[in-house]
């Protein structure tokens, strides 16, 4: 049996207080899955210098975006 890889997830940026180098409001984000870093209530990104790091998880929501959508982020990212 083949093992499904779980599909990209992406959010966009609602809050940037205290990072707003990192982190542009309403920009989207590909999230990199981390179990320990949600457990305490934080997110995984990949941010503005293209590096991935822990913010809060508050300061995102998460989005479905389209095929054609997914594509182009994961092109760029």
């Amino acid at each position: 049996m083949k093992k499904r890889r779980a599909s990209p997830k992406f959010v966009v940026c609602i809050d940037n207080t205290g990072y707003p180098a990192s982190l542009e409001l309403h920009k989207i984000y590909r999230v990199v899955s981390d179990e320990d870093a949600a457990a305490e209530g934080d997110i995984r990104v990949i941010d503005e210098s293209g590096e991935d790091y822990l913010y809060p998880a508050s300061y995102f929501a998460p989005i479905n975006v389209p095929v054609a959508v997914k594509k182009s982020l994961l092109h760029t990212t």
